[in-house]
């Protein structure tokens, strides 16, 4: 694989690096891209949510499915999308629950770095995506290394908010039995902020609000959702 394993997470993520399906993932995306094919999001990119958010410093989890497939959307965040480029339909409604739920007026930028860097660790099931293809990537290998990266938190003895909007981040939790154990961490589910499904339970299930309760009353301190 091309990209480089940030530090705090290399310990946790080698075994599953030196799993067959992930050895073969980064040969795949190369012929891939060699091909003539374009891979949302580029190099250098794709784990930009680990690079953001170190393991020891991971406060919340917001679990996506895979990266969005228009040009110059996805920079390695589930959910977001680079700064000047207008927030997809999904964040608009985070943004309308956001709102709705902290009183905090809706951004402008669709840019959620900021959520990265105080612990809000935003990653996709499959880490990339053939452009205007969406979940084209996915069984290629990523699960093996975004599984192993969901365990290590459900592994840590400090309380973590668990946020999983839709079918697709439940049944990625499930396969984490080290999630299903852990009674000191917090898990959120509801429908996804997809339009076609916000209105299911998504709309009115307040996370926000409620994993700040969570972290402040365990003594790690409240998440600033402004972007």
């Amino acid at each position: 694989m091309s990209e480089t394993i940030p530090e705090s997470w290399r310990p946790v993520l080698e075994p599953a690096l030196a799993t067959p399906e992930a050895r073969k993932l980064g040969g795949w995306l190369k012929a891939e891209e060699a091909a003539g094919k374009q891979v949302y999001p580029p190099r250098g990119t794709r784990l930009a949510a680990l690079a953001l958010t170190p393991l020891d410093q991971v406060r919340c989890v917001i679990l996506g499915q895979d990266p969005y497939h228009g040009p110059g959307q996805a920079h390695g965040l589930a959910f977001s999308v680079q700064d000047g480029v207008r927030p997809p339909p999904s964040l608009v409604n985070i943004y309308k629950e956001l709102e709705a739920d902290l009183g905090l007026p809706r951004a402008v930028t669709g840019d959620l770095t900021k959520w990265a860097k105080q612990g809000v660790l935003l990653l996709n099931n499959t880490l990339t995506v053939e452009a205007g293809l969406a979940g084209s990537h996915a069984g290629r290998g990523w699960d093996a290394i975004t599984d192993a990266a969901v365990a290590a938190v459900a592994e840590s003895a400090s309380p973590t908010v668990f946020i999983l909007w839709g079918s697709h981040a439940k049944k990625k939790a499930s396969r984490v039995p080290a999630l299903g154990r852990a009674s000191h961490h917090l898990v959120l589910a509801s429908a996804h902020p997809s339009p076609l499904s916000a209105h299911n339970g998504f709309f009115g299930s307040r996370p926000f609000s409620q994993t700040n309760a969570f972290l402040e009353a365990h003594g790690r301190g409240t998440i600033d959702w402004r972007v």
